[in-house]
């Protein structure tokens, strides 16, 4: 068997420049324009501009990608999964109506195929009675009011609820409050589903490091063994991890076991829905809702290009392939990612992920004051700019004789793992602040043409990018919930203009996080615990104003 763990304590010389690399090239991308400038402006000047129309192209197909996404993301949430996968247990009957459908509908000729296909070779297939679903719920140190509407939302799907099985996975270092509501909630939630369990993560357990992978990975061993003692056959089951702020589309369990089911190659392949940050949005401040709809459609982007899709944040994946892995990486804070490394090495190339387009809905960083919220969001994106340590992990499972992927993916997946991480550090830098770096350091740049102009070159070219942005926001405000009672109409006002800040966001807080999560990898100063993100909420914040305005009237009660 492949091995797929990412190494403990000391790491090889190779591994160690490959964990060194991202840093390297992101600094170097901007070191580079320094020296480039004190030489020639000529050559600062074309390196600046080739990078700025390699982003323009790059910007151009976001917006293309990102029209074609929101389409698809609105007609996939109208279809009836419920009825479309009900229909895949007398397929024959879909298949003999063939000409009464609406071919319009999203998806509706590929399931008339998906149809004739089990006809042809039901014994490939199973029957949707056959599956069952089960949800990972993971939490820390979460109040009620953040882990019931997760709960509600999932036993509200359109799901059969007898097929499914939730399991609230909970931190020992969380606390006796944590465990007090995972007991309130087993209590509440125990005869909603087929089941509902509670599972304790043990604190300090040897091998992991201080994150949600050690929690998911324990409760995903608890439920394998229970699943065993029920006679339920690991291929007949799906895994969902959720946070404890997600609330899936309500058409989400029918729609993964729906795509589950039509592919023949279902045990190596892994569900993606997309994930928006929508839940609190009216109640984040400014910068943490440019941040959280910038990733938001970053996600919708993603699910367009399934040759680059990774597992990110919640997803699906079958049981038998996660007890093949031992489930989830218990030795990096990035396990949602790196968990598309690990199968994809654990199949020897095999793997893949498929999007389905529908939402899981995720707070936007929201904190009890506003500095712990600026904070809390850059440690958010801090986290997943340390993805940067798989570029390593990769790199030394590809680079290798003792391969086991094809070579020429293998290097096209790192190229494009490596590309991601420096442009995410170096590009919002170059393209912002970068035309001025040759006037500003070369006193001779004054007398140069192209050094001169330059500024003004990056001006137009910034000025055509402004389409995407405008498309961005467009399609943000259609996707906004509605406005919540307790915020006036001037708040819509805001939504607007709050766009002025997005270069402030892409420099103070995706290109530092990366800079810092690699600046960590380069100094091998490893980020070995899970810094959770706080999850307040909007009462949770007044009442804490009140409390703070009144602490006498409030202890009273």
């Amino acid at each position: 068997m492949t091995d797929i763990e990412i190494p403990l304590g000391k790491r090889t010389k190779k591994y160690r420049f490959y964990e060194m690399l991202p840093a390297i090239l992101s600094y170097g991308a901007v070191i580079l324009l320094i020296v480039l400038s004190l030489i020639d402006p000529l050559l600062a000047a074309l390196y600046l501009v080739t990078v700025i129309i390699t982003t323009l192209i790059k910007a151009i197909g976001i917006a293309v990608h990102t029209i074609r996404g929101r389409n698809r993301l609105e007609s996939a949430q109208k279809v009836n999964w419920r009825a479309r996968l009900d229909q895949l247990e007398d397929p024959k009957a879909v298949v003999a109506s063939a000409t009464s459908l609406d071919k319009a509908v999203f998806g509706q000729e590929m399931h008339l195929a998906n149809c004739a296909r089990i006809v042809e070779s039901p014994e490939k297939y199973p029957a949707p009675s056959q599956i069952y679903n089960v949800v990972i719920i993971a939490a820390y140190n979460e109040s009620l009011e953040v882990l019931e509407p997760t709960l509600q939302s999932v036993a509200e799907t359109t799901y059969d609820n007898s097929r499914l099985i939730v399991v609230l996975a909970y931190e020992e270092r969380g606390g006796s409050a944590i465990e007090s509501t995972a007991q309130l909630l087993q209590k509440k939630y125990k005869d909603t589903f087929h089941s509902f369990q509670i599972v304790c993560h043990p604190k300090d357990l040897a091998g992991e490091v201080v994150g949600k992978g050690g929690n998911i990975t324990h409760a995903g061993r608890y439920i394998a063994s229970w699943l065993k003692k029920q006679h339920i056959s690991y291929s007949d089951v799906i895994v969902t991890t959720l946070d404890s702020d997600n609330r899936p589309h309500r058409t989400y369990f029918d729609y993964v076991t729906y795509e589950y089911i039509v592919r023949t190659d279902r045990k190596k392949l892994s569900y993606q829905p997309i994930s928006l940050f929508l839940n609190n949005i009216w109640d984040a401040p400014a910068p943490m809702r440019v941040v959280a709809t910038g990733n938001s459609f970053w996600n919708i982007i993603s699910s367009m290009r399934p040759h680059t899709l990774r597992n990110f944040a919640s997803h699906s994946q079958p049981m038998d392939a996660l007890v093949e892995m031992d489930f989830w990486s218990t030795r990096t804070i990035v396990e949602d990612g790196h968990q598309y490394w690990r199968s994809y090495f654990h199949f020897d190339g095999d793997y893949s992920v498929t999007p389905i387009y529908v939402p899981i809905y995720q707070d936007a960083v929201l904190s009890d004051t506003y500095i712990r919220t600026l904070k809390a969001q850059f440690i958010q994106l801090r986290r997943w700019a340390y993805g940067a340590s798989d570029v390593p992990y990769v790199a030394t499972r590809v680079f290798t004789k003792k391969r086991t992927v094809p070579f020429g993916s293998g290097v096209a997946r790192f190229i494009r793992l490596l590309d991601g991480h420096v442009t995410l550090a170096c590009v919002a830098i170059l393209v912002t602040i970068g035309g001025w770096v040759p006037l500003l350091i070369n006193s001779q740049s004054a007398m140069s043409l192209p050094a001169h102009q330059l500024p003004e070159v990056i001006s137009v070219i910034q000025r055509i990018a402004m389409i995407g942005l405008f498309i961005t926001i467009f399609l943000a405000f259609k996707m906004l919930p509605p406005r919540p009672a307790r915020y006036k109409k001037h708040r819509s006002v805001f939504m607007l203009l709050q766009w002025a800040l997005m270069p402030v966001t892409s420099i103070v807080y995706s290109a530092t996080s990366a800079y810092t999560a690699q600046t960590a990898l380069l100094l091998g100063k490893y980020f070995d615990k899970f810094d959770v993100t706080e999850k307040a909420t909007a009462a949770s914040i007044e009442r804490s104003k009140k409390a703070k305005a009144d602490p006498d009237d409030v202890s009273s009660k």
